[in-house]
């Protein structure tokens, strides 16, 4: 889809390794336009995700504390904790990736901000930590003209050092909003902590982007990259920060880069595909697009998109029969039911709006969002 940029986002799961400072190869260097940009307007550092602030530390001190030494230095304790709303259960947040501190001042944040403070109180609680990436099918959302692709982390908290038992079946406990049956068959892969810190800071690249916050996405897209080279998903990001900054030229070399490591990456070439059509590039540009639909059969919201036109052109029908077949990809995507909703209100399908609509509310994870679909649920309920 070339007019939208793409994205990975992973909002929002080894041991824990150590922050030590790698040097970034040459390559990498290479890329970043440090003099082109605005100074950074908030500290980006490693070890701020997981710092703990004066409140937090109080209360992992004066009250988790006391529970792991009454249990023996057991995970349950701080498990029972996180899962508790009178202790340190948090809400769940799409909309931003909040460090472990922000996190317990906020009571909320996404699944990698769950990850973020789960990992900070276990470490002051010195219980072993392991961050976990969960395989699971394409999930694409929207933020305006940039497409998402969403990914899920986790983090499973084990033992005390000094307690475990290679045999204890409460040496490891996961951590994660979806519910304990979901988390049965969940597939997931070991990743290390700088992984989980470079996904914290292309979030808030990410994130930034969608705020219009061009500078301030360089500077966490940067800081990614940096901190760990072969995250894929960072270099990405920064192209996209480069298209936003009307800098073709520098998406260009950054997506050609990534292309070199993953050839088939098609949130690049989708990017580099609009990279050199802005340089007039057109047969280029094709090329790459062409390459593009050999590897996908249809891009993320195709039919959604032309829905959208349909709907401009007051064609209630066609827009209709458009968004169901967008939801065939994702049957439950809230803005793909809000809009189907939507059409189904001009239709006079007032059963059909009222299903869509609470299809939306149930599934969307944005407050924003939710006030919008609870809203248009009791304008109808007002109609009967």
């Amino acid at each position: 889809m070339p007019s939208l940029a793409r994205l990975l986002v992973l909002s929002a799961s080894l041991l824990l390794a150590g922050c030590a400072v790698v040097p970034p190869p040459p390559a990498v260097t290479a890329l970043l336009q440090d003099a082109r940009f605005q100074g950074p307007r908030e500290v980006i550092d490693p070890q701020a995700a997981f710092a703990l602030s004066e409140p937090l530390k109080r209360f992992v001190h004066d009250e988790l504390a006391p529970r792991v030494r009454a249990s023996g230095g057991r995970p349950r304790a701080l498990f029972d904790a996180l899962n508790q709303r009178a202790m340190l259960r948090l809400e769940y947040d799409a909309i931003v990736t909040r460090n472990a501190a922000e996190a317990f001042a906020a009571r909320s944040g996404n699944c990698l901000s769950l990850v973020l403070l789960t990992a900070a109180v276990a470490k002051e609680l010195n219980l072993q930590v392991r961050y976990n990436r969960a395989v699971i099918d394409e999930a694409w959302s929207r933020s305006g003209d940039l497409l998402l692709l969403n990914g899920h982390v986790n983090v499973s908290i084990g033992l005390n050092i000094h307690s475990a038992t290679q045999f204890d079946r409460e040496a490891w406990l996961m951590v994660d909003f979806l519910p304990q049956q979901e988390l049965s068959g969940l597939k997931t892969v070991a990743i290390g902590e700088r992984t989980i810190v470079a996904m914290y800071f292309n979030n808030r690249a990410a994130e930034s982007l969608a705020a219009g916050r061009v500078d301030a996405a360089y500077w966490w897209a940067r800081a990614a990259l940096l901190h760990e080279p072969s995250f894929q998903p960072a270099y990405n990001t920064l192209a996209v920060v480069y298209l936003r900054h009307d800098d073709p030229r520098g998406a260009e070399q950054v997506l050609r880069t990534l292309l070199a490591l993953e050839p088939d990456h098609r949130q690049a070439l989708a990017n580099l595909s609009q990279a050199l059509g802005r340089q007039g590039r057109v047969q280029e540009a094709g090329e790459v697009q062409a390459r593009l639909a050999s590897l996908e059969k249809r891009p993320p919201f195709h039919h959604f998109n032309l829905g959208l036109a349909a709907m401009r052109e007051g064609r209630w029908r066609v827009a209709r029969d458009l968004f169901d077949r967008e939801l065939q990809r994702d049957p439950d995507y809230h803005e793909l039911h809000y809009w189907a909703g939507l059409a189904s209100l001009r239709l006079g399908d007032t059963d059909g709006a009222r299903r869509h609509f609470s299809r939306a509310l149930e599934n969307s994870t944005a407050r924003g969002s939710q006030a919008l679909y609870a809203a248009k649920l009791e304008a109808l309920k007002a109609r009967q």
